[in-house]
């Protein structure tokens, strides 16, 4: 731990020592630079304090996410601005370099004065990641977005052409801090009016608890024709803090999995059932947690006994690493799985329809939006609502309508 805080703290010193270099270029004013040294090293003992007293008993709390996100806040920005003063030192070392030792220049300054309107452009590229944090932490997070999505299958029963799913995932209670934009969300998802609802995960961070101020609320959401299913996601488990007791542990864990069934939902714990309509059936699958990095309590062939190639198949699995390593090549052919938990990262860039980026596309080959494999797909949704950082920039809260349909894929 104390290793990790000095090579944090030597990071941050070079950070801070750039982003001085900027504003001192710009500011000659002693008490405004004094000030400045001042605050920036009250929230540097500020975080410094509170990264030293996470309990890893209680885990992520609403302190926890607010210095996160006042991490985040300070020391992005400034490090956008160090890049860009970087540059420009490269730069005059280079050019010095050229001047005194290539053209013998005994006359030219070897280290160049620092130039202000690279200042100035650093603080201006700096604003924009200041200004969209600000954003995600007070809009961005509860800017909910309904995205629609129609998928083709030659092999869709007749009886399901044009049927229609909502799904939401990584809810994330205990992060919530507005009942006012919960409920508006629970209004959008009713009014989708699918015909069925399904839940891929992440009820809270940690606790049960958490999910008690939103039970309530999330029995709002009304009973859909063919059900409202779920499956568990990796914070499900309460593997992310330290317990006093394995039993304690375990009756976190099995209240967790009641919670579901508190707001309606069937939990499907690596098993199946089967949605019928007009005299034919799809088969529903649920699968536990599965990732390629996280726990992997999942099992497929468990969940998918007794069922034959032929039969089409709906599968829910929290992480969409699993759909990666193990069921987009599955001799059962699962015709489409319902995935969450990347969040997006709950930071980057999409234009829909044109262009999306994300540090998650570094981490999880799928991580957002619909994905296909020789006519097998994995949707990943980008998620309810958010975790550790507060907010959310470019990536938004979503609730996903995903429309069956009968026949091959558009052109």
């Amino acid at each position: 731990m104390i290793v990790r805080i000095l090579l944090l703290s030597v990071i941050l010193f070079i950070v801070e020592f750039y982003a001085f270099q900027a504003i001192r270029t710009l500011i000659k004013l002693k008490w405004v630079l004094i000030s400045y040294q001042i605050i920036s090293l009250l929230l540097f003992l500020f975080i410094l304090y509170f990264f030293t007293q996470f309990d890893r008993s209680v885990g992520q709390t609403k302190q926890t996410m607010f210095t996160m996100g006042l991490v985040l806040l300070v020391y992005i920005p400034k490090l956008v601005l160090s890049l860009v003063l970087l540059g420009e030192d490269i730069f005059r070392i280079g050019a010095g370099s050229v001047n005194y030792f290539i053209e013998n220049n005994d006359d030219a300054t070897f280290f160049a004065s620092r130039r202000k309107f690279v200042s100035q452009v650093g603080l201006g590229l700096a604003a924009v990641p200041f200004l969209s944090l600000i954003y995600g932490v007070t809009v961005g997070k509860y800017n909910y977005k309904v995205i629609r999505q129609q998928i083709f299958f030659p092999d869709l029963p007749d009886a399901f052409d044009g049927f229609t799913i909502t799904q939401i995932s990584d809810v994330h209670s205990g992060s919530f801090d507005n009942p006012e934009k919960i409920n508006y969300a629970i209004d959008l998802v009713n009014e989708q009016n699918s015909d069925l609802i399904l839940f891929t995960g992440d009820i809270v961070n940690t606790d049960a608890k958490e999910m008690h101020p939103w039970i309530e609320t999330f029995n709002r959401i009304k009973k859909h024709e063919f059900g409202k299913y779920s499956v568990l996601g990796n914070h499900d488990y309460g593997e992310y803090v330290t317990w006093p007791s394995e039993n304690a542990k375990e009756k976190n864990f099995q209240d967790i999995k009641n919670l579901y069934g508190q707001i309606g939902f069937k939990l499907l714990l690596n098993e199946h059932t089967f949605i019928e309509k007009g005299g034919e059936k799809i088969a529903l699958v649920g699968v536990e947690n599965w990732g390629q990095n996280f726990k992997k309590a999942g099992d497929i062939n468990k969940a998918s006994q007794y069922l034959e190639k032929e039969d089409f198949k709906i599968l829910m699995s929290h992480d969409p690493s699993h759909w990666d390593y193990e069921i987009k090549n599955h001799d059962k052919n699962f015709h489409l799985t319902l995935s969450g938990h990347t969040h997006g990262m709950q930071f980057g860039i999409e234009i829909p329809g044109y262009f999306k980026w994300s540090l998650a596309q570094y981490v999880y080959t799928q991580w957002a939006g619909l994905y296909e494999n020789l006519g097998r797909y994995v949707y990943v949704n980008r998620g309810f609502g958010f975790h550790a950082y507060p907010g959310r920039v470019g990536i938004m809260p979503e609730i996903t309508v995903i429309e069956l349909k009968k026949g091959k894929a558009l052109a």
